[in-house]
């Protein structure tokens, strides 16, 4: 009873298990689209083909109409196909009546060629071929065991109840060969290709894990130094059609070194958790990207249709870090933790220097402590420099 467990709990779920079993055959499954619209243009030109026999050699146009019947189906069932991919709005329920009304359209064609036709071997031969036509598709191995029992089983009772049983005996014998070996090699053919999906996914997932511990700064989740440059080249050259200005900021806390000599560097890593936590939102709530450069100092960029904004984003950082009540006893402008700005602006396009636009913002951060810190300092190649101001008092 173990051994008949596993086989089953094998065929079903290919050794995967059900939840793995579920999330890959959902990804392999919506494949089968382009697959069946390929392949019901290749069969509806074979059931053209076919239709020369009737017409040039056995001078019957009924078989000729029939043939053509099963072709226009498959150019029909090709072309909706293509017409759902486009569209975009398919179902996994859509594509099982698809593949089935495909299946069944081939099947028709080779039971009406076998018994209705002079060609019975050919129809045969041909049968066995296209009951294997499952191999094209990747799908559920229940799915395809029904298909193929219930093609199989009504080829030889048609076969047996239409011909003579000698007659019919080729037919039930091509017809178990290929069900057999279509069987088999469907589930072969799906394990690999379920092996190679968990392997692409594998490796993928290994890839975005390597990828985020080079581009994350562990401490306070924030992209960190290397991503924020490469991000900045990005901003730089890449903007849209109605973005104006782009905006680089950096952002220091306010006497960050007396805070970690008199709470101590725990408090002072879960100071820069809680202000980074700020900063990471800005993206949701203002389309700010934002990155940790430095010890307690922050980089931040974004782009804006009029300058004029500026003010409003570094307010809103300002109001938001007040917020956070981070007991400062050691400061000298609150008793809060509190924020310097430095920001640069510059006409999208203008320049694509990196290191003089940061060195620009540096700059303006250093104006920014100079002028008592707890406020931004805002600057650029056609703004005049002014001073974004903040309560700034001790006793706030």
């Amino acid at each position: 009873m173990p051994f008949i467990n596993k086989f089953i709990y094998s065929w079903r779920y290919y050794s995967y298990g059900p939840e793995q079993y579920k999330e890959y055959i959902n990804k392999l499954f919506i494949n089968n689209l382009s697959t069946l619209r390929e392949i019901s243009r290749i069969v509806a030109i074979i059931f053209i083909c076919f239709i020369a026999f009737p017409v040039f050699y056995e001078k019957n146009i009924t078989n000729a109409l029939f043939y053509l019947f099963f072709a226009a189906v498959a150019f029909v069932l090709s072309y909706y196909t293509n017409y759902k991919m486009q569209t975009m709005v398919v179902s996994n329920r859509f594509i099982y009546i698809f593949i089935t009304i495909f299946y069944v359209n081939i099947i028709a064609f080779g039971i009406y060629l076998d018994i209705f036709s002079s060609h019975e071997k050919l129809a045969s031969i041909f049968f066995s071929f296209l009951i294997c036509a499952l191999l094209m598709f990747v799908s559920p191995p229940q799915f395809n065991l029904c298909l193929t029992l219930s093609a199989m089983i009504a080829f030889i009772v048609i076969s047996l109840y239409c011909k003579p049983l000698n007659a019919a005996v080729y037919d039930i014998l091509s017809t178990v060969l290929s069900g057999i070996i279509s069987l088999y090699f469907t589930w072969q053919i799906t394990k690999l290709r379920f092996g190679l999906e968990i392997s692409t996914t594998i490796l993928e997932e290994e890839r975005n894990k390597y990828l985020d511990q080079s581009t994350i700064d562990e401490l306070t989740k924030l992209k960190n130094r290397r991503d924020f440059m490469h991000t900045f080249h990005r901003y730089l050259t890449n903007y849209r059609s109605f973005d104006n200005w782009l905006c680089v900021a950096i952002c220091d806390i306010d006497f960050f070194k007396n805070y970690n000599d008199h709470y101590g560097h725990p408090m002072g890593d879960s100071c820069l958790r809680s202000v980074a936590g700020v900063l990471n939102s800005l993206m949701d709530s203002m389309g700010v990207y934002a990155a940790r450069v430095g010890g307690e100092e922050f980089a931040l960029l974004w782009f804006e249709k009029n300058a004029s904004h500026v003010d409003e984003v570094l307010t809103h950082i300002s109001e938001s870090i007040k917020e956070l009540q981070i007991p400062h006893e050691k400061s000298k402008v609150s008793k809060y933790v509190t924020i310097s700005i430095g920001v640069y602006i510059e006409h999208c396009g203008v320049s694509s220097e990196t290191k003089v636009l940061y060195d620009l913002a540096d700059q303006a951060l250093y104006a920014a402590k100079g002028s008592g810190r707890n406020c931004a300092i805002v600057t650029g190649s056609e703004i005049e420099q002014y001073k974004v101001p903040k309560e700034a008092s001790k006793n706030e």
